[in-house]
Formats: structure tokens, C-alpha cells, sequence
């Protein structure tokens, strides 16, 4: 047995130790902070803070309202990192949250208070290095470090509560987690998780309190006034910022008090906020098998301890992830055997943050989970690891209690002493036997060592170079038709953040299906090209500015553009001497999307006056409408051009690539794009659904080294294939371009020309998909 528990009266919160652990957390995420923006949600949200623009339904206003004040304070060199400083500082104050908690508990149990400090550090340093929560930390990728910190404190105010629930600043307490509840929703949906939770803690330890009509109206009141921040999306999106999705409003021209409080600014309100652009099923309609869903975080649980992105060591992966998992729920029964108080409510948390969290998500597969599966299951387009961020970053309170537990019966064992208190007698560590006892507590930083590589994100840059070499691969005043996340947010941070290329007008397929986006493309001001700021090679000529934008249509014309038309045989579109065949069987669905005929629209009104260039992410979308003898491919994009492209000396044929601009694309290689030293320092691409992006690189440079060789420049090709080499081997696509280099083929003349047709191997890039759930 071990010495009776501290009285409440000797029990101080140590907030002090609490803010000494939460400064060493942040300084850990300050070392490994990324410099820049990253892959997938980081881009949109640092420029709809920045622009105090509206990301993605339901738009996190509270989110946008914080980030543009971080991206305005002097705490960081650029806009980005200033945004992920405040990532950073969420979940540092979030481990002090824990810690508190911990040290709460061991109250309860341990005596000494040296103890108790050093057990709740343990909860620090495990929360803060598990590997989702770490790597979300160090860039703001979203709004999920924001919840994080809103979860713990509400979680630290309801165990304060628990301990005093007829104290005199309880009810306060109460109505002040509820409005913090409430505005912590505005941020994410997560504001709301530890609800279920308190209002259980409620019901255990004062359940008169649902019988305080006044406290319960205090209570929703408060809720409803941290929500309040929702109304700043409608006054907000009648401004028209550059970021504008959902468009929750039914203002077309500006702020008016008629149209903003009107049914149309309600329903178009309403639809964002239930997030109607996505069609979630209802929970009765599972998206996976319910075994599968826990198998998903079973999966991303063995990533927090030991994330192992090369797959070198599953075996230890595992072995840590039982070890953790063991004393999480071990740290559970101590926790519900020693302070029923504080258990009452993070009992319930805990299986609000794993299980019923599970059931809610509805998730599909993981897009890394079973893959021997492949394609005979539905996935999700990306992992969804950062959904269960609350999950293990609470966990790491009852680890931390498992681990206490052990490092008690390890010190006991040790040496230990009989204390006869009342008519108990206690047998307890003595204090060389507590610190005999230390190294068991060593495995709380195993998940530092084994997450540092992957978790860290210091110095990279990629995602920012990529979308500089892509919007440069296009000409000036060009449309650029993207078709997914990745290759789409990073160009919106260049543009909005770095002011990089703005003359480029972005058309994602994926977007152009909502009225609000065909809107904002239409809204978008014409910028002036930047010749000095541009790469060398558009200074040949005077480039004329366009007088409007590429879609010459009103609001409320595009508005009415069906969401398909269906074709029942092969159409003829024409503008010029571009003609294409559009079969319905090359399409996608078979069908003519709304985003197609935006396409066809800006092809239409702007072409060829205005470049428009394809994105080499959107694959095959240029032949599924016909297109494919008219696209010409110049580095990361494929100019359309105006007739139909003949082979000659500069301009390969490739099969199953199309048309080669072969010296623009060296041009570019050699002296604009940046991205592939960035991909190369980084050394690693942990996150392999987005690894298209490399993939384009790699791509990129095999074919431009054949092309090179082909047309009688052969001696730039090796430095092209060694760059190619190392960005395959950086992120894991080596089998791409293997040592050695492959004979070169013998070249085939085309037509009595002097035009030669690749050998070049045929890639075939996965699709890019946009990451929003259903």
C-alpha cells in the first residue's frame, strides 16, 4: 500500500512546473517548425487567415479571426510561420493542461509531491511527442491544435469543478466552460467534444444542478454567445475576399442590410454551416464496417509511438503501440481506483475521444490502412490521423498513470519502508528506492526518439517551391486547370501570401462543380504581370493584360449552369482551328460535369488571348475531352494549344505523354523550378497519398532526360537523370529511376522530319483527389 493521499487543503495546482513543461514543449516545436506552408489543408487555412477569407465548410471563423492576428504579429519572419507559431503555443499550452491533470490525480495517491510533478511531466512529454500530434504542431494544417487546446482546458476547468462542484465559483466554472464550448465550435466541431463528458461529470457529482433552471439558461446562453462568431462569415463573405468558400451569403454586391438578413442568406448559411457541399451520409449508413473504422485508429495509434515511415521496424512499431495502449488503459483503472472525482469526468472523455468518436467520424478505410485490400474497399483519399489528434494527446494522461503505477512497484521492489499510520500499515518507496526506480519512466521518451525524423518539419520548403515551379511553368495571364488539393491550396498561399504569380487564374475541377467557386473566379480582379519578379524566360515578349476575367458570364448566369448534361452521343467543340471530339464514353461519369463545361466556357470566352494550361496532376482530364493532340507540355503543366501540334526537333511526341516542349521544360528545369532540391534536402515523404507531387518531379526529369538525349543534347541529360535519381530516392520512388541508366534507345524517325519518337517510359500518375470527406 501505498502513504495516504495530500489533503485537498495541502493540494496547490503547480502551475508553475505546468508552465515550465508547457515552454519546454514549445521550445521542442519551435526547433522543428516548418518555415513555410505544407501539403493539403495548411495552404487554404494560412490564406484564409491571412486574407480573413473563408476556408472550406463550415469555414472555422474563430480559426480565421486568431490566424489573422498571429499572421500580423511580429513573432515570426514570414506569414506562414507565424502561423504555425500559434499551432505551436496550442498544443504547448495543451500538455500544461495535462500536466495539471495528472498532477491532479496523483493527489489522490502519491504523498510526495516530487512524485507527482515527475509523473506529470511524463503526461507532457508523451502528449507533445506522439507523432500526429507533433507533426500537426509544427504547421498549421488545419484548426485541430486550436480545438486541442480549447479540449484541455475545458477538461482542466471540469476537473477543478469535479473537486469543489458546491463551491462558490462552481457555477461560474460551469457557464465558463460552456462558453468556451461554444466558441471552440466555431473553430471545429470538435469545440463540442468534451460536452457529453461534462454534462456526465454534472449528473455524477451534483445532479441537482439539471434541476437550476437559471444555471441551465446561464449555461445555454453561453453556448450560444461563443457561437456568435458565426455571424461574421455572412458580413465577411459579402466583401468578397479572395478566399470565399461556401459563400454564405446571399449579397452579390456588397454588404447590404436587406440581403444580409434575408432567406436567401439564411439557406446559403445554413447549407455551409450542415457542410451540404459534401453529403455525409447518416450514421446508419456506415462507410466501412464498423471493425474497420477501430482497426483505423488501432492503425494511426501504432503511428504515435514509433511512426517507422519507411516500414523498416513494424515489429517495434507494434510492440511499443501494445506497450502504450497497456498502460493507457492500465493508467485507466488507477485513475478510476484512486480519484473517482476526477474520473467521473475524464472516465467519460476518454470514451467520447476514442470510441464514440470512431462511430461519429464514419470513416471509410484509411488510405494507408490494410493495404493488402488495394482498391477492393472504399479509402479515404487521404489519412485521417489528425481526426484522432484529441485521442492520443489525452492519452497520454492515463499512460502516464500506467507509467506511475509501474514506476511505483518497480521502486517498491527496490527498496521500500513500513510506515504505520492509524491502524494501517503502509508499505511505501523510499526516496533512493523512487529514484532506483527512474529508468522504467525512460519509455515515455522512446516516442521522441522514434517520431523526430517524421515528425519534424524544420527547414522544409517543398510544398511552397512546388507551387512556385508550377504557376512559373505557365505564361502570364494563363488559366491553370488543377483538379485536387494539393496541386490547387499551395498555389492559392503563393498567390494570396507571397503575391507569387496572382496573374494566374486557377480553375480546380473539383471546385468549379459549386456555384460559389465559378463565382469567386469571376469576382477575381485581373492582376498585373510581374516581368521583374517572373521567370527570364516570358521577358521575350509584351505580354498584353486582359481586359476581364476567362469566364465572360454574370453571377447569376453562372449560377444557373446545370450540375451535368447528359450527352448521348459524341459532341463537337470548336474555337478556331481547335477541334475536339467529346465522347461521353472517355469521360469520367460518362456525363458532362458543370466543371467540364466551365472548361469549355473559359476555352471558349478567353482562348487563346489568355494561355490555358492543364495542370500535369489532372492526367488524362485534356484527352477525356478531346483535347489530347492539342496539349503541349511545358515543365509541371500542358499548354493547349491553338491547332493541332506537330512533331519537330524542340517538340517530342511521347507515348502515352503527348507533346514535349523539350527546351521550355529544360529551361525550366535548369533555371526556374526550386522544388526539387527543396524534395531532395527534406529527404523523406512520409505522407504517401500526396507523394503525386514528387511523383511529377520524377517524372518530369526521366522524360525530359530521354527527350534531352533524343534531340541531340545529350550532355545536360546525366545532371537532369542525377537530380532524378535523388528525388526518387528522397521519397521513396526509386524502383522510378534505378542505377544504372538504362541503354539509350535508337531514336525513330517520324515522317521524314527531323522529328524522333521517345522511348521514355510511360507514367501514369495517380489522380489527384480532393481530400474533403463526404
Amino acid at each position: 500500500m501505498t502513504a495516504p493521499r495530500a489533503t485537498e487543503l495541502d493540494y496547490r495546482p503547480s502551475y508553475l512546473a505546468a508552465g515550465i513543461a508547457a515552454l519546454a514543449v514549445l521550445l521542442l516545436y519551435l526547433v522543428t517548425l516548418a518555415p513555410s506552408t505544407a501539403m493539403w489543408d495548411t495552404s487554404e487555412y494560412i490564406t484564409a487567415a491571412y486574407v480573413l477569407g473563408l476556408p472550406h465548410p463550415p469555414g472555422n471563423p474563430f480559426f480565421v479571426l486568431i490566424g489573422r492576428v498571429a499572421a500580423i504579429l511580429p513573432i515570426a519572419p514570414t506569414v506562414a510561420m507565424r502561423i504555425n507559431v500559434l499551432a505551436a503555443v496550442a498544443s504547448a499550452v495543451s500538455a500544461g493542461m495535462w500536466f495539471l491533470i495528472t498532477e491532479r490525480v496523483l493527489v489522490h495517491w502519491f504523498a510526495e509531491r516530487w512524485t507527482r510533478l515527475v509523473v506529470a511531466g511524463v503526461s507532457a512529454v508523451i502528449g507533445s511527442t506522439a507523432f500526429t500530434v507533433w507533426n500537426q504542431s509544427v504547421v498549421n494544417e488545419k484548426v485541430y491544435t486550436i480545438s486541442l487546446v480549447g479540449l484541455a482546458v475545458c477538461s482542466w476547468l471540469t476537473v477543478r469543478w469535479c473537486d469543489e462542484p458546491d463551491g462558490r465559483k462552481a457555477d461560474r466554472l460551469l457557464v465558463l466552460v460552456a462558453y468556451l464550448c461554444g466558441l471552440g465550435y466555431t473553430n471545429h466541431m470538435a469545440g463540442m467534444l468534451a460536452g457529453p463528458a461534462i454534462a456526465i461529470a454534472v449528473i455524477v457529482r451534483r445532479p441537482r444542478t439539471v434541476l437550476r433552471w437559471k444555471l441551465l439558461s446561464a449555461i445555454l446562453g453561453a453556448i450560444l454567445l461563443g457561437g456568435s462568431v458565426f455571424a461574421t462569415q455572412p458580413i465577411r463573405a459579402a466583401h468578397n475576399p479572395p478566399l470565399n468558400e461556401g459563400d454564405p451569403t446571399a449579397c452579390r454586391a456588397g454588404l447590404k442590410l436587406d440581403c444580409t438578413f434575408s432567406k436567401g442568406t439564411y439557406d446559403a448559411f445554413m447549407y455551409n454551416f450542415n457542410r451540404g457541399q459534401y453529403g455525409k451520409p447518416d450514421l446508419g449508413t456506415r462507410q466501412a464496417p464498423l471493425s474497420a473504422q477501430m482497426g483505423m485508429w488501432w492503425h494511426y495509434f501504432k503511428w504515435q509511438w514509433w511512426r517507422d515511415g519507411d516500414s523498416a521496424a513494424p515489429g517495434i512499431q507494434t510492440a511499443l503501440a501494445v506497450i502504450f495502449l497497456l498502460l493507457g488503459l492500465l493508467g485507466g483503472y488507477v485513475h478510476w481506483q484512486r480519484d473517482r472525482r476526477s474520473f467521473s469526468f475524464f472516465g467519460p472523455l476518454m470514451f467520447t475521444l476514442t470510441l464514440l468518436l470512431i462511430y461519429y467520424l464514419n470513416f471509410k478505410y484509411g488510405a494507408s490502412q490494410s493495404p493488402e485490400l488495394q482498391d477492393s474497399v472504399n479509402r479515404e483519399v487521404r489519412d485521417r490521423d489528425y481526426f484522432y489528434l484529441w485521442s492520443f494527446s489525452a492519452w497520454s494522461v492515463w499512460a502516464a498513470l500506467g507509467l506511475a503505477f509501474v514506476w511505483e512497484t518497480v521502486s517498491q521492489l527496490a527498496q521500500s519502508e513500513t510506515v504505520v499510520v492509524g491502524r494501517e500499515t503502509l508499505t511505501n518507496p523510499t526516496r533512493r528506492g523512487w529514484l532506483m526506480g527512474l529508468p522504467v519512466l525512460l519509455i515515455a521518451v522512446v516516442p521522441a526518439m522514434g517520431n523526430a525524423k517524421w515528425a519534424s518539419r524544420a527547414g522544409e520548403t517543398d510544398t511552397r517551391d512546388f507551387a512556385h515551379d508550377i504557376l512559373n511553368s505557365v505564361e502570364p495571364y494563363a488559366v491553370l486547370v488543377t483538379v485536387g488539393d494539393n496541386d490547387t491550396f499551395p498555389l492559392w498561399y503563393a498567390q494570396e501570401v507571397e503575391g507569387i504569380r496572382k496573374d494566374v487564374v486557377i480553375a480546380n475541377t473539383s471546385l468549379l462543380n459549386t456555384e460559389w467557386y465559378t463565382r469567386q473566379i469571376i469576382r477575381r480582379p485581373v492582376y498585373e504581370y510581374d516581368a521583374v519578379a517572373g521567370p527570364a524566360i516570358y521577358r521575350d515578349k509584351k505580354w498584353t493584360k486582359p481586359a476581364r476575367g476567362p469566364i465572360n458570364m454574370s453571377l447569376d448566369d453562372a449560377d444557373k449552369v446545370p450540375l451535368y448534361v447528359d450527352l448521348q452521343q459524341p459532341q463537337l467543340f470548336q474555337k478556331g482551328e481547335l477541334v475536339a471530339t467529346i465522347d461521353p464514353k472517355q469521360l469520367q461519369h460518362g456525363f458532362l460535369e458543370r466543371a467540364d463545361i466551365f472548361v469549355l466556357r473559359m476555352i471558349q470566352d478567353a482562348f487563346p488571348e489568355r494561355p490555358i494550361y492543364l495542370a500535369r496532376t489532372s492526367a488524362g482530364y485534356g484527352e477525356s475531352l478531346g483535347m489530347g493532340g492539342y496539349l503541349l507540355t511545358q515543365g509541371l503543366a500542358r499548354k493547349l494549344m491553338p491547332a493541332p501540334i506537330k512533331a519537330s526537333k524542340d517538340t517530342l511526341q511521347l507515348p502515352g505523354q503527348g507533346f514535349l516542349d523539350v527546351q521550355r521544360t529544360k529551361t525550366l528545369w535548369k533555371d526556374v523550378f526550386v522544388g526539387q532540391a527543396a524534395i531532395i534536402k527534406k529527404g523523406h515523404w512520409v505522407d504517401r497519398p500526396s507523394v503525386g507531387i514528387p511523383y511529377l518531379y520524377v517524372s518530369t526529369g526521366l522524360v525530359l532526360t530521354e527527350a534531352l538525349r533524343l534531340t541531340g543534347d545529350p550532355a545536360y541529360a546525366p545532371t537532369v537523370m542525377e537530380t532524378t535519381r535523388k528525388l526518387a530516392k528522397a521519397t521513396g520512388l526509386g524502383d522510378l529511376a534505378p542505377d544504372p541508366v538504362a541503354p539509350q534507345p535508337n531514336p525513330v524517325p517520324l515522317g521524314g522530319d527531323t522529328a524522333v519518337r521517345s522511348t521514355a517510359p510511360v507514367i501514369t500518375r495517380p489522380g489527384a483527389r480532393s481530400s474533403k470527406k463526404p
